[in-house]
């Protein structure tokens, strides 16, 4: 299969930053469909880029950017739910898990067969589960069951599907899903969090200390994906990516605040405060630091049954040799604090 034009979405967000500076080092022409274009502006000066204001959520608006596209990527996604807006307005409904990781990878499917498109690549989360408590979970394993469908061989009497029934099935194109764990980088909205809270807070109650994580470099998942865009082994499979290290919650938390300097004394909380602090932390106003329904996924261990997939060819990157030049330049005054605790001051 021959590659050229990729459509990425989400290629504004964290992963997709760099998946398309990848794509485009590598020759590729780019469209990233954005609602605003100052979102993408560290795209801005790719030369083989080109950054289109779109509401991906309209399905007029998604097949026009999938025109003359030979792959599509979608990294949507969102980790809190936030349904405030009117729900007959495609843009108020961003907030909502079914909107995004179940209606708009249908609306995807639908528009790359109305372009024959042939290619697809789509991001999920380890453990996403059609059946899992936690609705973040759950929304997105009923993604990826649009995708394989989308991926599935048509049958006879599903021809004509565009204008009939609403699940997705029958459309033949070449998906490949991917299942990271947690994802670290410079910007990560996880160890980041964490970086903030050890440096602020001399005492952190710590919900679920004993989940379990195997955290992956955000360079490690963008390589897969633009690894496996034009190679028909990756054709029809899903690929879980993780780290090579397994680490419980606490262990995460003592390492950023080692890293930083700071002498941050962890309270664990058992599973009935761990909900109460969740469900305390969901009420309160401006950006979510933890839900119950995070609460929820976090009693499924988030950890890899098989080493990274060998058909890469590459080793994924150890925390311990990323995390500390990232985060050290993150959060400058927390090195000279570090200085001080160090020498007693």
């Amino acid at each position: 299969m021959k590659i050229k034009n990729v459509c990425v979405l989400g290629g504004s967000g964290f992963v997709g930053r760099h998946v398309v500076h990848l794509l485009g080092a590598r020759g590729y022409r780019v469209r990233v469909p954005t609602r605003r274009r100052e979102r993408a502006k560290s795209l801005l000066v790719l030369p083989t880029v080109d950054i289109v204001e779109a509401n991906i959520f309209d399905p007029g608006d998604l097949d026009r950017q999938f025109e003359g596209m030979d792959a599509v990527v979608n990294l949507v996604g969102i980790l809190h739910e936030n349904r405030r807006g009117r729900a007959d307005k495609p843009q108020a409904r961003r907030g909502d898990f079914h909107e995004v990781h179940v209606e708009l990878p249908r609306k995807v499917a639908h528009a790359c067969a109305a372009r024959r498109v042939p290619r697809l690549l789509h991001m999920s989360a380890l453990n996403a589960d059609p059946t899992a408590r936690s609705a973040y979970l759950r929304s997105k394993g009923l993604g990826e069951a649009i995708m394989r469908e989308a991926g599935a061989a048509a049958r006879e009497d599903e021809r004509g599907y565009l204008d009939g029934p609403k699940l997705v099935r029958g459309y033949g194109l070449a998906a490949t899903i991917f299942r990271p764990s947690v994802v670290f980088g410079r910007e990560d909205a996880f160890l980041n969090l964490f970086a903030r809270l050890a440096s602020s807070l001399p005492l952190l109650p710590l919900a679920s200390p004993d989940a379990r994580f195997q955290p992956v470099f955000v360079e490690d998942v963008a390589r897969a994906i633009v690894d496996s865009l034009a190679d028909e082994a990756t054709f029809g499979q899903t690929y879980d990516l993780c780290g090579p290290k397994v680490y419980t919650l606490q262990e995460l938390v003592e390492f950023v605040a080692a890293t930083l300097g700071r002498r941050c004394r962890i309270v664990r909380l058992g599973p009935g405060a761990s909900y109460l602090q969740a469900w305390a932390l969901e009420l309160m106003p401006g950006k979510k630091l933890m839900t119950r329904d995070n609460f929820y996924s976090m009693q499924a261990d988030s950890v890899c049954a098989c080493p990274f997939p060998a058909l890469f060819g590459f080793s994924p990157a150890n925390m311990e040799a990323v995390v500390p030049g990232y985060l050290a330049q993150a959060l400058p005054r927390a090195r000279y604090t570090g200085f001080r605790q160090r020498a007693g001051r």
